[in-house]
């Protein structure tokens, strides 16, 4: 069974791949959901209003607009919730993974998606990388559709989706219908089965 990392640019449609992947049959995580979780536990929360003070979780709830302003104000910071937050998802990755590794029969794959693959230096762990890109404009439309601006990668610490289509071991191009997205995904699926 491939265990396979996801990957792309802000607005490229990685969370709609990732819900694909699984109505094809593999088993998916998603290390943003694992991030919310982790922060509703006591141990991370505590960790950082230990750092960054009480009003980064108003009414014991993390607000994580307000922890990243916070890390990312300095690269010392920014290391620190790094280092804090990126083992913790390791290991609830590797313990998903050995659940997943103890079907029977076995899904297709095992897909994480994870936004800071090649950024945090993950992609060895993984099998296969997938990276989904797609058009400036198209992105910046869904990001307008949740509300946000399409921030500049650099500034999030992001490689453009460029840079992470060309380490991907497949690219996946989420221009048009979730129908076309999906029909390419059952395409890497495939290959990675052979």
């Amino acid at each position: 069974m491939p265990f396979v990392g996801l990957t792309g640019g802000m607005g490229a449609g990685k969370s709609t791949a990732l819900e694909a992947l699984r109505a094809l049959g593999a088993e998916t995580l998603s290390s943003d959901a694992v991030v919310h979780e982790l922060y509703e536990d006591g141990q991370l929360r505590e960790a950082v209003v230990a750092r960054f003070g009480a009003e980064v979780a108003p009414h014991g709830v993390v607000d994580r607009a307000a922890v990243a302003r916070c890390a990312f104000a300095s690269a010392e910071d920014r290391r620190w919730l790094e280092g804090v937050v990126w083992p913790l998802v390791g290991a609830r990755v590797a313990g998903w993974l050995e659940q997943v590794r103890a079907q029977s029969p076995p899904p297709r794959a095992a897909v994480v998606e994870v936004p800071l693959l090649f950024e945090a230096g993950l992609d060895q762990a993984y099998d296969a990388t997938i990276a989904v890109v797609a058009d400036e404009a198209v992105r910046r439309e869904r990001a307008a559709e949740r509300g946000h601006a399409l921030a500049d990668e650099r500034a999030a610490r992001q490689l453009s989706q460029q840079e992470k289509a060309r380490r991907a071991t497949y690219v996946v191009c989420n221009d048009g219908t979730e129908e076309e997205l999906e029909r390419e995904l059952s395409a890497v699926l495939d290959k990675l089965e052979t």
